[in-house]
């Protein structure tokens, strides 16, 4: 170069895209697991029901299944890899995403992707499960619904890209290492109720009893609670803080979500590691979490803070509670 010439301009790297394509096999797959499976499932409960019944025993096992796999979703994937409100020591950060991995919703980087891009796109162009698509219309709010529940993860035929909404994670180990493990996981999830089962009674017919309620039954609940804030809590409910979607607050979902359903406090404070800070919003998760808190398995919680919560109010005639944080 010439002490003429003039400077090279510097190089910018292009920015990532947001999605990439997936395959047809890849998609048949997410179809049957995560949505042609659940339904199916549901469907034949009841008749099972009738004709085969049920025994306390499954009902114990399900139960404690869904609590680990929402408690997993909840304060694992969502909270603390998605949204960084809490960090946790090693062992508390492998059971979470073991947890989360026992619901069946796919590995911790490709749910933690998916939910990022959410909210980097909430209820506009590019999000990739909002219920107002299609319109504001009923019957366009109906199709939304349907889009937002279970239709985007079968339908759509591009997935969030890693690195550009998960660099954290994919810089992790760990992670990668329980992303290379998430069949195995999802297996484990299924078969421990009837293993527990089996080695109780030693009777297959039990244990196969236990597999249905207790781990596919549980596994379509599990599914359509935690879409319904992707759903419902989009679209139904009241509005107390601003936020530039139309997220609200749910009590039925709240309450099967074990927090999550107080969508609209976490839009409008993505990291807040509570979501339900106003007075009868009863957070289990953030109860959870104050817990790893005290027992020094988990430190720099982002709990609300009241003066930024008290901006952020609608009704600006109610105080917020000045003690938010569950501890």
């Amino acid at each position: 170069m010439s002490p003429s010439s003039p400077p090279a301009a510097p190089h910018h790297r292009a920015p990532l895209p947001d999605t990439v394509p997936v395959g047809l096999p890849l998609r048949t797959g997410y179809l049957v697991m995560l949505v042609v499976l659940p339904l199916v499932v549901l469907a034949a409960a009841v008749p099972f029901a009738w004709g085969w019944g049920i025994h306390g025993r499954d009902v114990v096992l399900g139960v404690a299944m869904y609590a680990i796999s929402i408690m997993g979703i909840s304060a694992g994937y969502h909270r603390h890899f998605t949204h960084l409100s809490f960090k946790a020591r090693r062992p508390l950060r492998i059971a979470l995403a073991l947890a989360g991995g026992m619901a069946m919703e796919g590995p911790v980087t490709m749910w933690v992707a998916e939910h990022r891009r959410h909210h980097q796109h909430s209820d506009r162009e590019g999000d990739p499960h909002s219920p107002w698509k299609y319109g504001t219309s009923r019957r366009a709010l109906a199709k939304g619904l349907w889009h937002a529940q279970i239709g985007w993860f079968s339908s759509s035929p591009v997935r969030s890209n890693y690195p550009r909404y998960t660099p954290d994670l994919l810089a992790d180990p760990d992670v990668r290492r329980l992303d290379r493990w998430y069949p195995a996981t999802a297996a484990f999830s299924l078969l421990l109720p009837p293993a527990l089962t089996l080695a109780w009674t030693q009777d297959w017919r039990a244990a196969a009893l236990t597999f249905f309620w207790a781990s596919l039954v549980r596994y379509a609940l599990v599914h359509h609670v935690t879409w319904s804030v992707n759903s419902v809590a989009h679209a139904f409910g009241p509005q107390h803080y601003t936020s530039r979607d139309q997220s609200r607050d749910v009590r039925w979902v709240a309450a099967l979500t074990f927090g999550e359903g107080w969508h609209n406090l976490h839009h409008a404070d993505p990291n807040s590691a509570r979501h339900g800070a106003l007075k009868g919003q009863t957070d289990p998760t953030a109860r959870l979490i104050a817990l790893f808190e005290k027992l020094g398995w988990a430190y720099d919680v982002r709990w609300p803070d009241e003066h930024r919560l008290a901006a952020k109010r609608l009704d600006a005639g109610r105080t917020v509670p000045r003690r938010v944080s569950p501890r």
